[in-house]
């Protein structure tokens, strides 16, 4: 049974306590073990992420985007690989797996305008002989934590931005589909990432806590419950940390009265079942 491990620092780090069973839904069958980090694994994943943000966050924006093309290229020329990783571990069918690489690859893409974004302002005179400048700076080590059902698409709403603005990342992805996360990473390491920039951490509340209280981790981003989302946003501002937390989205719909129903009462069916 293969053991599906955590990527630190460049690297694979073989799993040194527990595990969890990852599951083919399509048969129900176990296909791999994936380890569960403990407080060491996850202080190892940060203090990577925080030995490499000084050069990373020092890197012009000409040679970070030149990274982030280079990994843009990468994921277009095999992104089939990604979607067969997501549908052997998640169920849901390949156009609908191949379909979430896409919606991911668009915030590659708008990452590669980062020396845009990363712009700052100047406004001369805003009061009386008072000038006003503003920048944009990395933040240091920032965590993701995503869900089951988007394993490729919702890191990939995140990890883009943060390692192009300078900023390095742990990614705690859910232990039910925490392949695609390794595959990933592997694909910032052929396009050039220094290593300890962007981190895999698997696991379960250990992982998370770990991150959500560890003292140099920056910010967090959370997609997930409800319940979840506030313990999260609750937990991480308590120990001084940006947080953006987005819980709830589950298949939501607004019909308008001029709708058709018959539309829209199979279009929400599909929204929630379509991989059944």
């Amino acid at each position: 049974m293969n053991t599906t491990e955590h990527w630190i620092n460049g690297s694979y780090v073989p799993a040194g306590g527990r595990t969890a069973p990852v599951t083919n839904p399509a048969t129900g069958k176990v296909t791999a073990e994936v380890a569960l980090a403990s407080v060491e694994d996850g202080h190892a994943a940060v203090a990577a992420a925080k030995a490499a943000f000084p050069a990373w966050r020092d890197l012009s924006l000409t040679r970070r985007t030149q990274i982030l093309f280079a990994f843009r290229e990468l994921l277009n020329a095999r992104k089939g690989e990604l979607a067969a990783i997501i549908t052997s571990e998640h169920g849901k069918v390949l156009d609908d797996a191949l379909g979430e690489v896409s919606r991911g690859q668009e915030v590659v893409e708008f990452a590669c305008g980062m020396p845009h974004l990363m712009k700052g302002s100047y406004t001369e005179n805003a009061s009386t002989k008072v000038d006003i400048h503003s920048v944009r700076q990395a933040l240091g080590p920032v965590a993701i934590i995503s869900p089951f059902n988007f394993p490729a698409m919702v890191p990939m709403w995140f990890f883009p931005l943060a390692i192009a603005a300078g900023n390095t990342v742990i990614l705690k992805p859910s232990e039910k589909v925490p392949t695609a996360a390794n595959w990933m990473a592997e694909l910032w390491k052929e396009a050039g990432l220094p290593d300890g920039v962007f981190n895999v951490l698997h696991g379960d509340k250990v992982a998370v806590d770990t991150l959500l209280t560890h003292p140099d981790v920056k910010a967090v981003s959370f997609v997930g419950s409800t319940p979840i989302a506030q313990y999260v946003y609750e937990t991480a501002t308590a120990h001084g940390k940006r947080v953006q937390a987005l819980g709830g989205a589950k298949n939501h719909m607004i019909v308008l009265p001029d709708a058709d129903l018959d539309l829209a009462a199979d279009a929400a069916i599909n929204a929630g079942f379509g991989s059944a």
